[in-house]
């Protein structure tokens, strides 16, 4: 995936659009979980997409509702999957 479109797109990412996306999947923030989601994104999402995120995984699991937690992996697991195919179709041409 083009790192340039990524580092543009969380370059101008708001705190507003993490609550809007949360919405959207069922999950509601309190404004600390959302401060600590933005914050985990800008400055690890390149650790989050393209390396091993357990660590940064298990930290948030400490700060944030069991439940939200749970649709954090669930989510991350999901588009993971999406990137790691995209990418394989990227190399394969």
């Amino acid at each position: 995936m083009n790192i340039y479109l990524i580092e543009e797109y969380v370059n101008r990412l708001k705190k507003s659009d993490i609550v809007f996306f949360a919405l959207k999947q069922g999950i509601i923030l309190d404004s600390t979980e959302t401060d600590l989601i933005y914050s985990y994104i800008k400055k690890d999402y390149k650790t989050i997409i393209y390396g091993n995120p357990k660590d940064i995984l298990q930290e948030i699991k400490e700060k944030v509702k069991p439940l939200t937690y749970n649709k954090i992996e669930n989510l991350y697991l999901k588009f993971k999957d999406k990137i790691d195919n995209f990418t394989k179709k990227i190399r394969e041409n």
